[in-house]
């Protein structure tokens, strides 16, 4: 096994095995039905049919027949519509049942794949669905499904919480507040353009026979062309969470929003995979003495620079935007995966449709180092200002600046009490571009601005922790609210795609836990109450993304965005002004000054005619001519101002 590993490296390999057509898995035809598994290394592969996807003995079984480049076949006259399946592959004298790595449905818990006509399982009106336009700016909003609808507070039927169908409902507001707005009416109110969702393919973590029982972000894939069974009204039925993960979409869709996909092609749930049953070793790096690569903390890493594992993750990319009709993907730990891929999935999405029309960003960095093939280039921060402009990666060198570092729980960053970040914010306002430091991007377009994300703690907690000696996660202080208030205005006038974590804008918590990957659904879900107790902040949150929106010097993405910055300074120990030319917008020009100090800070206003545009309680002077003659920005506060 040992040299036959070695030898999956190997060009001679490539060139007798790669198999580029787009045509594995069970695919129905006129003529009937065809089943394709690529298994180079195999000897002999059986195919089993079942009626059920849990239950029962296979009703009938068949070998298929060696073809070209390591591909088996078997086709029949019969349209197998709804009939389960797997495999019994046999290398090296040793069978193993897998079920399929291509497979586009599956049964109870996936361990079981189905054939599937995608056409009769689609909604009414699928094929005219269509993402809305683009806006004037993204505005990418993080979301799990059961997260989403789970508190009784969203005021969801109690029959579709956590599950797809709440993303179906329509005017959902708080119990006994009817005008406090919960669901995708609060995020259209909110100025939301984006939805990313946490991962919504066939994950192991969660025993789909009692969704209830337990609770996973998903981060463990199991059947990667498959949607999840746990989020749907009955999962034993393949063709089920086809349709209703399709509606989820085609719903986010008619509402205004555009849908981000969030994929792990990283790694998989276990090593002892389908793709590792189905070609034992091929998947999967491996160190010189035969250990598993574990650069993701997950116990192994998927070997994107092998060709047909390339091929593979690229179909299942292009599965996804053509059969769901998804409008962009984040790739979980990018740092893993190759930059070829990169560049080949870019590109590829681009010549389907259009350019720059589906998003694509990721994690540039893994958890640690990874065996890849001598002379891979890996698409982590060393490579991202080679990489394709419309590729994008997160920001870590502006949440850490902002807020203090991730991985430090009572590290503060420069709006709670932290020191000497005065160069990295202003770094930030231009999203890191054409500088030195520990992020460097070519254009806004690469980089992803951000606060909080699932991961780590919620800002809101980093905030209570290194703010209020006393812990209050519910609560908080004024002296949180501001410094909150101050994050978000930062945040939302630096250069880049703007990204939030569900409910950071009415001050999120997780009770200071900062990995809750599994934690009981009680500790994760939205609490939609605090969107009316925080109602305030939240309001901070929309006035922002809505000036945001008006600014073409905050939304350009192009290589020359930085050029914008007229002058910029550090006037006070703790305190920053940008200038920025804005000829487009409303404002000719935009003056920013960020004051995390303990005492009031006056710059000098230059010549013009100045607006109030947004300041450190209120974020929606701009919707009325509010002119100022000084330019003075309060203690822990950040100020706004636009030439008119």
């Amino acid at each position: 096994m040992a040299g036959r590993k070695a030898g999956f490296a190997s060009k001679q390999f490539e060139k007798q095995f790669h198999y580029g057509k787009s045509d594995l898995g069970a695919v129905l035809t006129r003529e009937g039905t065809e089943f394709r598994l690529w298994a180079p290394t195999a000897e002999r592969v059986e195919l089993r049919l079942y009626r059920s996807g849990h239950e029962g003995g296979a009703f009938r079984t068949e070998a298929l027949c060696r073809a070209e480049k390591g591909v088996w076949v078997w086709k029949c006259a019969e349209q197998l519509n709804g009939i389960y399946y797997d495999y019994l592959v046999t290398v090296d004298g040793e069978s193993r049942e897998t079920a399929d790595p291509y497979a586009r449905a599956c049964g109870l818990n996936g361990r079981r794949s189905m054939v599937i006509d995608l056409a009769a399982a689609a909604p009414e009106g699928w094929q005219e669905d269509a993402a809305p336009p683009r806006q004037a700016e993204d505005v990418i909003y993080e979301l799990h499904v059961r997260e989403f609808s789970w508190a009784e507070s969203g005021g969801f039927p109690a029959s579709v919480r956590g599950t797809y169908a709440a993303f179906c409902c329509d005017n959902t507001s708080l119990p006994g507040h009817p005008e406090q707005s919960t669901g995708l009416a609060y995020l259209r109110e909110l100025g939301v353009t984006h939805v990313q969702l946490m991962p919504v393919y066939d994950f192991g973590s969660v025993d789909e026979s009692d969704p209830d029982g337990s609770f996973n972000w998903g981060y463990d894939p199991v059947n990667y062309n498959v949607p999840e069974g746990s989020y749907s009204s009955d999962p034993t039925r393949g063709d089920v969470r086809v349709r209703e993960l399709r509606e989820l979409v085609q719903s986010l869709h008619r509402q205004g929003f555009r849908v981000v996909m969030d994929v792990v092609y990283n790694h998989t749930y276990s090593r002892d995979s389908w793709l590792e049953r189905t070609v034992p070793g091929y998947y999967y790096r491996t160190r010189r003495d035969g250990s598993d690569s574990n650069g993701s903390g997950c116990g192994n890493d998927i070997a994107s620079e092998r060709s047909m594992c390339a091929q593979y993750i690229l179909d299942s990319v292009l599965f996804w935007a053509e059969e769901y009709h998804m409008d962009g993907f984040r790739f979980d730990l990018m740092g893993l995966l190759d930059a070829e891929l990169m560049q080949r999935i870019r590109a590829a999405l681009d010549e389907r449709f259009g350019r720059g029309e589906k998003l694509v960003y990721g994690e540039p960095w893994a958890a640690s180092s990874t065996a890849c093939r001598r002379g891979t280039r890996l698409a982590d921060k060393a490579a991202l200002s080679s990489l394709d402009p419309e590729i994008g990666a997160f920001c870590d060198a502006v949440r850490d600046a902002v807020k203090g570092s991730v991985s430090k729980r009572q590290s503060p960053g420069f709006v709670n009490g932290g020191r000497n970040f005065e160069e990295r914010i202003l770094q930030s306002v231009t999203a890191w571009c054409g500088g030195e430091g520990a992020f460097h991007a070519a254009a806004p377009s690469q980089v992803i601005t951000y606060l909080s994300c699932h991961d780590d703690m919620t800002l809101w907690d980093k905030l209570v922790a290194t703010l209020d000696p006393n812990l209050d996660w519910d609560r908080g202080t004024e002296k949180v609210l501001r410094a909150n208030r101050l994050a978000a205005a930062i945040c939302m006038t630096c250069q880049g795609r703007l990204f939030l974590l569900s409910g950071e804008e009415f001050g999120r918590t997780k009770q200071g836990e900062d990995n809750t990957f599994r934690s009981p659904i009680e500790m994760n879900r939205l609490d939609w109450q605090r969107a009316w107790d925080n109602r305030d902040l939240v309001a901070y949150y929309r006035g922002l993304i809505a000036l945001r929106k008006q600014i073409p010097a905050l939304c350009d993405k192009s290589v020359r965005a930085r050029e914008r910055v007229l002058h910029a300074s550090v006037p006070a120990p703790r305190c920053v002004t940008v200038e920025l030319d804005n000829p487009e917008g409303p404002w000719k020009r935009i003056l920013l000054i960020y004051n995390a100090s303990s005492r009031a800070v006056s710059v000098p206003l230059p010549d013009g005619r100045w607006n109030l545009l947004a300041d450190g309680e209120q974020s929606f002077w701009w919707r009325a001519p509010h002119p100022v003659k000084e330019a003075k920005a309060a203690p822990g506060t950040a100020l706004i101002l636009g030439l008119a």
